[in-house]
């Protein structure tokens, strides 16, 4: 079988996971995550009469390469919280998108709204090191674990009090999502095995998930516009990095975003 760009990321994530194993071990993480402040809450901030908007500190990507230097992300973060963020999402792989666990200390420290720990989450370890660094929510990628990995890292991220947004990009990963019943689901309109943008992606797939569910779509949103096809669809909240790191002033792009009308779903 032919490897995807998935394959290869995580096969760089789990090099750069080893590395921090052998210089600080389980046991220290998890000390270390059960005296962190308790996880905030983030469902009500994404479920509200507006459109949530979970703002992203993104340097760059696989798909791109460098977006932005970012040369402080804690004051990156504190323009999206006071422009009206729900929440501030911290890339920290480190190989395709330059993030780091510092970031996350970072902005951790700079805002009092939910801190979402993106990576590409393969390991228990990953989530106590999550939770120590200040998360509230982790990353789930239904594309890059098998349905045990699925339910074991919900289930442990759930016992450390941290929301999974569980993320998807087809119906078969939907289907295989809705074993665990998540409470927070991430339509991803990028497939990772291909770095493709499907555009159309949310609007036929939001219809296969259940009521109740707080959705949120990803990728392929370049400007309010799209985002507000989001919202027309069926999104609670959307996760926008590029074009915010892009913009030449984020602030005022992430206020446009909140602004729109939630969904009606």
């Amino acid at each position: 079988m032919s490897s995807t760009v998935l394959d290869s990321i995580i096969a760089g994530v789990r090099a750069d996971l080893a590395a921090r194993v052998s210089a600080r071990p389980l046991a220290n993480v998890v000390a270390a995550a059960a005296s962190a402040p308790p996880p905030r809450p983030v469902l009500p901030r994404l479920s509200g009469p507006t459109l949530g908007v979970i703002s992203e500190v993104k340097r760059a990507s696989p798909s791109k390469g460098d977006l932005a230097a970012i040369p402080e992300p804690a004051a990156l973060a504190a323009t999206y919280a006071a422009a009206g963020a729900a929440a501030v999402s911290v890339l920290t792989e480190e190989r395709r998108f330059r993030g780091s666990l510092a970031d996350l200390d970072a902005v951790r420290e700079a805002v009092d709204i939910p801190v979402l720990r993106k990576d590409f989450m393969v390991d228990d370890y990953q989530f106590y090191e999550a939770r120590a660094h200040g998360a509230d929510l982790v990353l789930l990628i239904v594309a890059a674990l098998s349905d045990a990995q699925l339910r074991h890292f919900h289930s442990l991220a759930t016992d450390l009090g941290m929301t999974a947004l569980v993320e998807v990009h087809d119906a078969a990963e939907i289907e295989r999502a809705q074993a665990i019943d998540p409470a927070l689901l991430g339509v991803n309109a990028r497939n990772l095995k291909t770095l493709d943008v499907d555009p159309d992606a949310f609007g036929a797939l939001v219809g296969t998930i259940p009521a109740g569910v707080v959705t949120v779509a990803e990728s392929g949103i370049r400007h309010a516009d799209d985002a507000r096809r989001y919202a027309r669809e069926g999104a609670d909240a959307v996760l926008v990095g590029e074009a915010l790191v892009t913009h030449g002033d984020p602030g005022a792009a992430v206020a446009e975003f909140a602004a729109i009308p939630g969904t009606q779903r």
